[in-house]
């Protein structure tokens, strides 16, 4: 193990789907059918400059089998202490699954990372059995939640509950009454993953998860959308090993910084009417103001609300999450401008972090390198998003 002072800062986003197999097959079936495993490989290195990623549909067989060939062939080396080595680009094989038992007021979503081909090949055969088609991502599996922590921990395989806290297919947003103890065994927990209209000031509310460190990754369906959310995190090498130290926060390994959207920018922030997505204010009124209609999707910030009780934030030191904005939310940063910036800077993780703005104003208008800055550092006006709708950015803050 090499020692804490040859630590290093990686970036990582450990949920990107993937939309197609290599054959056209798909596998997502609402992932872009340009999310092959070849394409993200190259996009999540070369363009948006991420050192670790988590592809979490690798337990379908297709997928497996293009990872095992690939291995064949050289294009992909098996790290000793787990992960994937491609070209210097860390994979981390994972599967997104979706659970329903006795215990589950709803179906919820969880992430699950294995260190290997053999140990991902073992899920999935165990998977299969226990699952309508293994083919596709993020489906039910019929048997109980802690009966799959317990496989995946065997394994030595990490277990994520996914996007916590959005209204649909979460921990949080169907599958608990009110705590997570109703259907997990905390212990087999090993994150949790915070999703777009949260952020750690929200989470941490919620003093059960004072005890879990929280990730925030793209869920990317789309290959623009890969590192939309994502983190810094500090190892020695980019592999599973270290991965999980930085979890458990051993021998100074550790998140450094969570980058993502203002929650504003979620899709589910506001709680708006299911009909016609106005914002409502379900505690005070009954029906919609606007088109009258009496049902509503309950946003996160007014579910996490009601989660906490009469409970105040838990003051723990977690490290800072920075609201970022995205390239592609910029008004008037297209794909040729966005393609210009990357000639000149590299990847995204350059010209979102280091590009000086005098630069930049030497290849796009000054008013365009502001708005760059100005994401650089969260201070935009925002319009919240709700209902399945993201939110929008205004118009800049001024730059002094």
């Amino acid at each position: 193990m090499q020692k804490a002072d040859k630590l290093r800062p990686f970036f990582a986003d450990m949920h990107i789907h993937i939309g197609a197999s290599r054959t056209g097959r798909p596998v997502k079936i609402t992932g872009s059918r340009t999310l092959t495993l070849s394409n993200i490989l190259y996009e999540a290195k070369y363009k948006k400059g991420m050192d670790i990623i988590g592809i979490i549909d690798c337990h379908a067989p297709e997928v497996l089998d293009e990872l095992k060939e690939m291995k064949e062939n050289g294009q992909l080396n098996e790290q000793k202490d787990g992960g994937l080595d491609v070209n210097g680009l860390t994979l981390i094989p994972g599967t997104e699954i979706e659970l329903n038992d006795e215990n589950c007021q709803g179906p919820l979503h969880v992430l699950v990372y294995m260190p290997d081909l053999n140990k991902m090949e073992s899920l999935s055969s165990w998977l299969g059995s226990r699952m309508k088609n293994i083919n596709l991502s993020s489906q039910r599996m019929y048997g109980s939640a802690k009966e799959l922590q317990n496989v995946v921990h065997q394994l030595e395989g990490l277990f994520i509950p996914a996007h916590i806290f959005t209204p649909f297919k979460s921990l949080y947003g169907k599958g608990v009454k009110s705590s997570i103890y109703e259907v997990l065994e905390p212990n087999l927990i090993d994150a949790v993953e915070l999703g777009l209209s949260s952020n750690t000031e929200m989470a941490s509310l919620l003093d059960e998860l004072s005890s879990y460190p929280f990730l925030s990754n793209s869920d990317a369906h789309s290959l623009e959308k890969i590192a939309r959310e994502y983190q810094m995190i500090n190892l020695a090498v980019p592999t599973f090993k270290e991965f999980k130290m930085a979890l458990e926060g051993k021998e100074e390994r550790g998140i450094i910084a969570n980058y993502g959207l203002n929650p504003y920018l979620g899709k589910y922030y506001n709680s708006v009417c299911e009909k016609c997505l106005d914002a409502f204010d379900y505690k005070n009124i009954n029906t919609c103001v606007k088109c009258g209609s009496s049902r509503f999707i309950k946003g996160v910030h007014d579910r996490i609300q009601e989660l906490k009780g009469n409970s105040k934030q838990i003051s723990i030191n977690r490290p800072p999450y920075i609201h970022q904005i995205p390239l592609e939310f910029i008004p008037g940063l297209g794909p040729k401008t966005l393609h210009k910036l990357r000639e000149a800077f590299g990847t995204d993780m350059d010209i979102i972090h280091a590009a000086p703005v005098e630069k930049m104003e030497k290849i796009v208008k000054p008013s365009l390198a502001a708005h760059i800055l100005s994401a650089r550092s969260g201070e935009l006006s925002i319009q919240r998003g709700g209902g399945g709708t993201y939110g929008k950015i205004v118009t800049s803050k001024p730059i002094n």
